[in-house]
């Protein structure tokens, strides 16, 4: 699934959010210069961000199709996973990973982290945790259900923050686990984004259940959300929160 993601490749980028300005920020802030890696870069969201911000940006990932596109908006990127990259001898000042840090070994990342950071060099890994309204999360659940039985997404009685909890205590985790660095931090981001029916329907498919679906199967689930969308006027507001484990190279 790690590698699924670049089937549609314009799709993901277009649809996929950005990350909010204050993470960005606080990242180049706290980092002890400009040189950055980005672990599972993918399109290049947040390494243009990054980049925007005045940092030169390296970035990994696993997928080619996803470098080639991050390569066309100015990305340089290295297709690699991040245990199996070769640094050769450079380093970094912070090393950051967008919604992509759980496809990396827990410990070895962190450990490989360590080894490429400069002193008191970032390792900042973050994600957005959401949770549409209630008629379009059962409208897709009962989809997956229904295409899907045997999926994990079909059976999942727990909420995104709790799964999110869980996920970024297990990163903290790892960071402790592979040593060198200080105590991790938990930051958190409030936002909120308004999305049409088409706008929803866009996103749907760049997300992880759905990446490997057939078309037809993939249609189904999304004329089931659609018809729940329609139901709500065409659209709805989506609060998000943008979790964040950071830690400093002891």
């Amino acid at each position: 699934m790690a590698e699924s993601f670049g089937v549609d490749v314009d799709r993901y980028d277009r649809a996929r959010p950005d990350y909010p300005a204050e993470l960005v920020a606080r990242i180049v802030a706290e980092s002890p210069g400009l040189d950055l890696l980005d672990v599972g870069c993918g399109t290049g969201i947040e390494a243009r961000q990054f980049r925007d911000a005045g940092c030169r940006v390296l970035g990994v990932d696993p997928d080619a199709r996803m470098a080639a596109f991050a390569r066309g908006g100015g990305i340089d990127v290295e297709v690699a996973t991040f245990e199996d990259w070769e640094p050769a001898g450079r380093a970094f000042d912070a090393v950051v990973s967008g919604q992509a840090w759980h496809w990396v070994d827990p410990v070895a990342g962190p450990a490989k982290a360590a080894g490429v950071l400069r002193p008191d060099g970032l390792l900042a890994v973050f994600a957005h945790v959401f949770q549409p309204p209630a008629v379009v999360a059962d409208a897709f659940a009962g989809a997956i259900r229904r295409v899907l039985p045997g999926s994990p997404f079909a059976g999942e009685s727990r909420s995104a923050d709790e799964i999110y909890d869980l996920m970024f205590t297990r990163f903290a985790d790892g960071i402790r686990d592979a040593g060198g660095f200080g105590e991790p931090e938990r930051w958190r981001f409030e936002w909120e984004r308004s999305y049409t029916r088409d706008e929803w329907l866009d996103f749907l498919p760049t997300t992880g259940g759905l990446t490997r679906l057939a078309p037809e199967v993939l249609a189904d689930v999304l004329d089931g959300v659609g018809a729940a969308i329609d139901g709500l006027g065409g659209s709805f507001v989506l609060p998000y929160a943008t979790l964040a484990a950071a830690a400093r190279k002891a």
